[in-house]
């Protein structure tokens, strides 16, 4: 079953983090996800806010792990850690 990676996002260090966006990009392609929402409007109803939110879709829970664990997701992750403040799930779809 299909599967979103789900992004809860606050960028401490903008120049860092686009390093990461550039390199994370390619790897979640790479593992078939497709963006569905990045950092667009939204409203916060309840719990924490995060200026940015980033979904995309994976054929599968598996698929997007796999990414999450990939040499290549791992490199862009590393510009991450220290410029943001994140939450990350996946959640599989009932389609």
């Amino acid at each position: 079953m299909p599967a979103l990676w789900i992004a809860h996002v606050t960028v401490t260090d903008a120049e860092a983090y686009a390093k990461y966006a550039e390199l994370a990009g390619p790897a979640i392609a790479a593992h078939g996800g497709q963006f569905i929402a990045r950092g667009g409007r939204f409203v916060q109803l309840e719990g924490r806010e995060r200026p940015r939110n980033v979904v995309a879709r994976f054929p599968s829970v598996e698929a997007a792990v796999a990414c999450y664990n990939s040499p290549e997701y791992q490199a862009a992750l590393d510009h991450a850690r220290g410029a943001s403040e994140r939450e990350l799930m996946v959640v599989e779809t009932s389609e």
